[in-house]
């Protein structure tokens, strides 16, 4: 792991830090999840609209905070090689926020290029995030792209996305003089990145790959104030106080919740 890539970048990744048998257990338990059905509150499949084109995320739509009901995502939300690496990258004792799981199946829409900070609304400071392949993860299958050199910006003010590529609704240009570059990853490697970074992806158009990934985001110690959608944790799993956000944000309106 190069740090000076975190700081000057705004991301880094660091290879195979999950292994093989850790990553299944991470793809078997999740897809267990999903072939279960409904986690009110964390995972909703809905049904699919009448008269529109079919849509795979409506079958397979993320799974929100599953370290709130399942031992294997706290686990790993917890884990201790994750907790040193953030320790390097913050400078101080790690929180843990909040952890995701995406499916992303074949013919998913992908996800518009975003920044993390404008959802969790982390004060002072901002979040990072950890990013664990479960596929193996490139262009093809909607890898992540991200645009070096925002971090070091304030956050922006989102545009409309284009909702036939993504199912999220915020949408944030490069800024002038800057490119979107693609991340690719290998099962078990894990990406690092800032908060302020922006970043996004395009759908998968593969017939027969899911790109899954296990997201977790944190935030320092020092951290004041956070979105309230977020119940944070010490590392050790204890639960810790940080103050809700207040106000509507830079750009004058409320997050729209956990992302």
């Amino acid at each position: 792991m190069r740090l000076d890539d975190f700081h000057t970048r705004g991301f880094v990744i660091v290879p195979g830090l999950l292994s093989p048998s850790e990553v299944l257990s991470l793809r078997e338990e999740f897809m267990r999840i999903h072939a279960q059905g409904p986690i009110p509150g964390h995972f909703s499949p809905t049904p699919q609209e009448e008269g529109q084109p079919y849509d795979v995320l409506r079958d397979f739509p993320r799974v929100m905070h599953p370290h709130q009901v399942n031992a294997l995502a706290l686990r790993y939300l917890l884990d201790a090689r994750i907790a040193d690496i953030l320790r390097t990258l913050l400078q101080e004792e790690p929180i843990a926020a909040q952890s995701m799981f995406y499916f992303k199946p074949p013919g998913a829409r992908g996800q518009a290029l975003h920044q993390d900070n404008f959802y969790l609304r982390v004060s002072p400071g901002t979040c990072v995030a950890a990013w664990i392949a479960i596929d193996k993860v490139d262009r093809a299958n909607g890898g992540l792209e991200v645009v070096p050199g925002t971090h070091l910006m304030d956050l922006f003010c989102p545009e409309d996305a284009d909702t036939s590529l993504s199912f999220t609704r915020e949408y944030v240009p490069p800024p002038p003089g800057l490119e979107r570059v693609p991340v690719d990853m290998e099962p078990g490697d894990v990406l690092f990145f800032n908060g302020s970074l922006v970043h996004g992806s395009e759908p998968n158009s593969t017939s027969d790959r899911f790109r899954r990934s296990f997201i977790c985001h944190y935030v320092g110690r020092s951290t004041e104030e956070i979105s309230s959608w977020y119940q944070t944790l010490t590392m050790s799993g204890e639960p810790v106080g940080i103050a809700a956000a207040t106000g509507g944000g830079p750009c004058g309106t409320e997050a729209s919740g956990p992302h």
